[in-house]
């Protein structure tokens, strides 16, 4: 599986709904805190232009938020980015 992170707040309910998609897949996610660090909120919009949480990223892929995850899932797409090209 590919590295996910995931740039979230403790009282988000998205946050929650986009890592228990990803439990139920087996991933894990490492979690960056923005509401603990001013610095990587300004990381989190530099790199994605958004100020909203989640923002999930695949490996290298940017994928978006919570509503984008599961599009994905629903596409049945997600799991192919997922897996690790040396799967």
């Amino acid at each position: 599986m590919k590295r996910v992170l995931m740039y979230t707040t403790r009282v988000c309910p998205y946050c929650v709904m986009a890592k228990r998609l990803l439990d139920i897949k087996g991933v894990a996610v490492q979690e960056v805190r923005i509401d603990e660090d001013a610095a990587r909120r300004d990381e989190m919009m530099r790199l994605t232009g958004r100020r909203t949480v989640p923002q999930i990223f695949v490996g290298e892929t940017h994928v978006g938020g919570c509503d984008d995850l599961h599009a994905l899932e629903r596409a049945g797409k997600l799991d192919a980015l997922l897996q690790d090209e040396s799967s």
